[in-house]
């Protein structure tokens, strides 16, 4: 991930705490195909008229056990 992305993901992640952060920002780094997915995605449902909030909640939860996955932390 460029700088650029990652201070755009930081920007939007900033209310949450800095370890959550860092796990987002290392599970993007490491799984970029899935994020880009996820978001074109949300784009799609968002041209079909679907509000932002509701787009990301029905795209997350039908990736939820992806998410899950990438979201653990290392043992």
């Amino acid at each position: 991930m460029n700088f650029l992305m990652k201070a755009m993901l930081k920007k939007q992640l900033k209310a949450l705490p800095q370890e959550q952060q860092d796990m987002i920002i290392k599970a993007v780094e490491e799984n970029p195909k899935l994020f880009e997915q996820i978001a074109k995605e949300i784009q799609e449902k968002i041209k079909n008229g679907v509000d932002k909030q509701n787009a990301a909640m029905s795209v997350m939860m039908s990736h939820q056990d992806e998410l899950r996955k990438v979201m653990q932390p290392k043992k």
